[in-house]
């Protein structure tokens, strides 16, 4: 029988481009989710019955126990960028990976990725974040850790949520413009977490694209991509504190309601500090991967937020090929 590996999160951005890879390598893929349902894109990854979304919730012990009976692999993509209802940062993100690694621990499960992120524990995000790293390597020493930069691809939060402002209006507000980045493919930390769940690596790998740049210069590229010229202006640390901290409030006193997806205090406070990988530390060359630039992704997708959509591509060729030779 095939092996299985059961993923945490397995219909999020990182979670599905790693159900896809697995699938193509014949693996039995378990996607454990809250909501299963919502899940169903992933069955035709693999052939029938080879992909299975599962209903879990990473904050009750019996649920992600029972997603994990079997498996050979888990790999753990849950997390959350803001504070809503129940899902707060120690449960999801401490608690959570500390959870399943302790569970597959005692399964016996051969190899455990854990998916982290970049940065530091100034914030409230970061903190729960390396908590969760520790508990993970406390609890299942040869576990892969994964801590990229900010991703990006077809379904990003990131330039996707940015472009779709620029849309509205002559300004585009950034918090943290002179914050640097190394963007990072989303693909290629797939292909990263698909060497821990074969065994191929071990250990805690700093993941970041080729290219570094300020938040400022990457929405200049996100613009140069869509064609539109917008007034980036920096909104400085202490005003999006403030701002963040009323868009908290307003969905605290809804009860959830209203959520906050705009920015949090949080989210402002993170935004302080650089993402980018550590001099010395292990990477994508350590796993034999060559990073993909922004350069040869971003125009795929992000070509639906042009005036005239892909109109301009078209008639520019088309112009091309009228042309005598």
């Amino acid at each position: 029988m095939s092996k299985l590996v059961t993923i945490y999160g397995g219909s999020g951005f990182v979670g599905r481009y790693i159900a896809r890879r697995m699938a193509k390598q014949g693996w039995r893929v378990r996607v454990a989710v809250r909501r299963p349902n919502e899940a169903i894109f992933t069955k035709p990854y693999g052939a029938v019955g080879q992909v299975e979304p599962v209903m879990c919730n990473i904050r009750d012990e019996a649920s992600v126990a029972a997603a994990m009976r079997g498996a050979d692999a888990v790999v753990n993509c849950v997390g959350i960028l803001s504070e809503i209802r129940k899902n707060k940062f120690d449960a999801i993100q401490a608690e959570g990976a500390a959870r399943v690694a302790r569970l597959a621990a005692a399964s016996g499960v051969k190899t455990l990725v854990h998916v982290s992120a970049l940065g530091g524990d100034e914030s409230a995000y970061g903190r729960s974040k390396a908590e969760g790293e520790a508990a993970v390597l406390a609890a299942f020493p040869t576990a892969m850790i994964l801590k990229p930069s900010i991703l990006f691809g077809p379904e990003d939060n990131f330039f996707n949520f940015f472009a779709l402002m620029a849309r509205f209006g002559p300004i585009l507000p950034v918090v943290g413009g002179n914050t640097r980045f190394q963007p990072v493919y989303v693909d290629d930390v797939a292909a990263a977490a698909v060497k821990g769940i074969n065994g191929e690596a071990t250990g805690v790998f700093q993941l970041g694209g080729p290219d570094v740049e300020t938040f400022k210069e990457l929405m200049q590229r996100m613009l140069r991509v869509t064609y539109r010229s917008r007034l980036i202006v920096n909104v400085p640390f202490f005003i999006a504190r403030i701002m963040g901290g009323a868009l908290d409030l307003v969905q605290a006193l809804s009860g959830g309601l209203i959520e906050n997806k705009l920015l949090t205090k949080d989210q402002a406070k993170n935004l302080e500090r650089d993402s980018i990988v550590a001099e010395g530390a292990n990477g994508f060359a350590a796993l034999g991967i060559q990073p993909t630039p922004m350069s040869a992704v971003l125009a795929d997708y992000l070509w639906r937020f042009r005036p005239h959509g892909q109109f301009d591509d078209i008639q520019a060729s088309a112009k091309n090929l009228r042309k005598p030779s």
